[in-house]
């Protein structure tokens, strides 16, 4: 999966795919998918989500140059999967998982796995998680509709988020904080399940 999947389309970061070989994408996944669960595919995990593919996760931690000195915010814990490679490369990560019975499940697999630190939340991603705020870096991992105002106000000076944003087409946006303004830079197109938001 690394070399095939990974390597070969341009993801080259060498710390982000020693964690990819050192997470075992299979305990985030049904096992009636076997061998299947290290396809370059998105599948489903229950509650209408879905475990994204891997080539996309690392295309987005590479685009966040996330390092060990970094604390980063994730939105949607889904699987847990993309949480447990974050944990390998950061100082900290806080995630957050609207669905509860998806969080617990989440926990169960993470618990199987050597992860970093990690603190999980049950609550409304969209609003993030603003007694540990700022974050040096935030990865958002289901679709909004619009610029992520409520998170972006917790991002750190030099800081980076990266979200899939809907619109006339849904593609992944880079937002860079530089001198209190805001860059922002679309880099590719893709399909996420939407964002879900209201009360936890």
């Amino acid at each position: 999966m690394v070399a095939e999947q990974l390597q070969a389309r341009g993801i080259a970061d060498r710390k982000l795919l020693e964690a990819f070989l050192a997470v075992p994408r299979h305990l985030f996944v049904d096992p009636a998918l076997g061998n299947r669960a290290y396809d370059d595919c998105s599948f489903p995990i229950g509650y209408e989500q879905t475990i994204s593919q891997p080539y996309i996760i690392a295309f987005m931690i590479q685009s966040l140059e996330v390092t060990r000195y970094t604390r980063v915010l994730e939105v949607g814990t889904g699987s847990g999967y993309q949480t447990a490679i974050l944990s390998l490369l950061a100082r900290d990560v806080f995630t957050i998982e609207r669905l509860a019975p998806l969080l617990r499940k989440a926990e169960s697999a993470l618990s199987l796995v050597g992860t970093g630190s990690v603190r999980v939340k049950e609550a409304d991603g969209s609003l993030g998680w603003p007694s540990y705020a700022p974050f040096d870096r935030i990865i958002v991992s289901a679709a909004m509709k619009d610029r992520p105002l409520e998170l972006l106000d917790q991002l750190a000076e030099e800081g980076k988020l990266i979200a899939p944003i809907s619109g006339d087409a849904e593609h992944l946006v880079l937002f860079a904080k530089e001198g209190g303004a805001l860059r922002e830079e679309r880099l590719a197109r893709c399909a996420f399940v939407p964002l879900l938001k209201g009360e936890a």
